[in-house]
């Protein structure tokens, strides 16, 4: 059996296939594809039994072509240096396809949050940021980190403290890392948004003629039959939009197994069930799948593998019955699953730019920091006054009024989570149709991954040719 690329050198394979689609030299191919800085910490941990452990992370900053780099810390045994510069790099087409003006970076410990307890998790979270403030790996206008998988709100607001602990007074303190709580400087909406940014842009797909006469379907979400793997963050929420704008969830799948009704599941429902018996299985009214896996080859319109990396291969590509594939997580095909699906006609949003809902929101909560002002705050009453006397003059002149609920809904001043769905849903959008418009472009592109990357490379190129450092 032939070896497995690594997942890093698999993000690179992509790079080189998109790259001969663009104009810039190898050299300067070469500077993008390259992880610029690699932090390899190794630090001790005193467990609440009184033994010693030594804890394994990392912080890779891939380009700096931008500052501050940009990408979450995960917790996960599975961590190692190639998993964290790959993502890092990742991170890096990510925000430059998406508009945001960060460069990529990523951090990982490994260790398995399930098994420590909270002050233990506290301890290593501190520590850690303790060291990559000492490397210089962390701030505002350096590095800001934000959650990933096995973290959340509670990891960033220990990392603020630290870092405000070691810099008293810097007013700009709270842009040193995003995904914190609301009440902490985090922004409303960030919880859910990598899940509504997918839907977003598999949404936007959807809504094009051209790529749904190639799969087959009519146009737009509703009552199309979709597969979520994974119910995390990303893929509960997922879920949760589809199923708000009129698709069915026909199946979720975790790692204990899967589940499958044609009349659609609620995700919400399923939540309860698994967190009230343990297991996503015997969830009332759905029928249990032979294993998580088999969720991934049933017959559906859209799939969302929103889980862990190469979840479809060589091995199952093959037997995948979606006429489109969202890439919620990070890496779910491998490159010879890609080449399989191709020859199939499955369409692939590729993970670089579907899922960057959740950094185009840690972005919108960096200004909100450096700004120290809510979204909204400033303009919010005077919308609503100016719309209260817009309805009043249109209900004079036509002598009719409206319902309370179109009262309501006209006089609406936008919120902070409206703005920032606002914002996401325009990126989104805008990403989507910049890469569908160079797919489009030349037939030679054989994928929207190639022109994702083609995209993506082409915007890091335009900066550093800029900068001058490649004359």
């Amino acid at each position: 059996m032939a070896e497995q690329n690594s997942f890093f050198e698999n993000v690179n394979k992509n790079f080189d296939r998109a790259s001969q689609f663009t104009k810039w030299p190898q050299g300067l191919l070469e500077q993008i594809k390259a992880a610029n800085s690699v932090l390899r910490l190794r630090f001790p941990l005193k467990r609440d039994d009184g033994s010693l452990e030594v804890i394994e992370a990392y912080r890779v900053q891939h380009s700096h072509h931008k500052t501050p780099c940009k990408g979450g810390i995960r917790f996960s045994e599975n961590v190692d240096q190639d998993e964290v510069m790959a993502l890092a790099a990742l991170m890096t087409y990510k925000c430059a396809i998406v508009n945001v003006p960060f460069a990529g970076g990523k951090g990982g410990i490994k260790i398995n949050p399930k098994k420590y307890s909270e002050f233990e998790l506290q301890k290593i979270t501190r520590r850690y940021t303790s060291e990559l403030i000492k490397k210089n790996f962390i701030g505002p206008g350096i590095d800001v980190p934000a959650p990933d998988y096995g973290t959340g709100a509670r990891e960033m607001a220990w990392i603020l403290d630290t870092y405000m602990s070691m810099n008293p007074g810097m007013i700009d303190g709270a842009a040193c890392v995003t995904g914190k709580p609301v009440s902490q400087g985090g922004v409303r909406g960030r919880t859910e948004a990598t899940g509504l940014g997918v839907f977003y842009g598999v949404r936007e797909v959807c809504n094009t003629h051209k790529v749904m006469d190639k799969v087959g379907l009519s146009l737009g979400v509703e009552g199309k039959r979709v597969i979520i793997q994974g119910l995390g963050n990303v893929g509960f929420h997922s879920a949760k939009f589809f199923r708000a704008f009129g698709a069915k969830v026909v199946a979720i799948a975790e790692y204990e197994g899967a589940i499958y009704s044609e009349q659609g599941l609620n995700e919400e429902e399923v939540f309860k069930h698994r967190k009230k018996t343990g297991s996503i299985l015997n969830f009332p009214g759905a029928t249990n799948l032979p294993s998580s896996n088999a969720a991934l080859e049933t017959e559906c319109d859209i799939l969302i593998p929103a889980a862990l990396e190469s979840v479809i291969n060589e091995s199952n590509a093959d037997r995948v019955k979606a006429k489109i594939i969202g890439e919620a997580a990070n890496g779910p095909l491998t490159p010879e699953a890609d080449a399989i699906l191709n020859a199939k006609g499955v369409v692939i949003i590729p993970d670089m730019y579907l899922n960057a809902g959740g950094v185009t929101v840690s972005y919108f909560e960096w200004l909100k920091n450096l700004s120290h002002v809510r979204y909204g705050r400033m303009e919010k009453r005077f919308t609503e006054n100016m719309n209260k006397q817009i309805l009043a003059q249109l209900e004079d002149l036509t002598g009719k009024k409206v319902s309370s609920a179109e009262r309501a809904f006209i006089e609406h001043g936008a919120d902070e989570v409206d703005l920032v769905y606002s914002g996401l849903e325009e990126t989104m959008v805008s990403a989507t149709r910049e890469i569908l418009e160079v797919w489009n472009s030349n037939d030679a592109i054989p994928d929207m991954r190639t022109a994702a990357y083609i995209v993506a490379i082409n915007k890091v190129g335009t900066s550093y040719d800029e900068l001058g450092i490649f004359p």
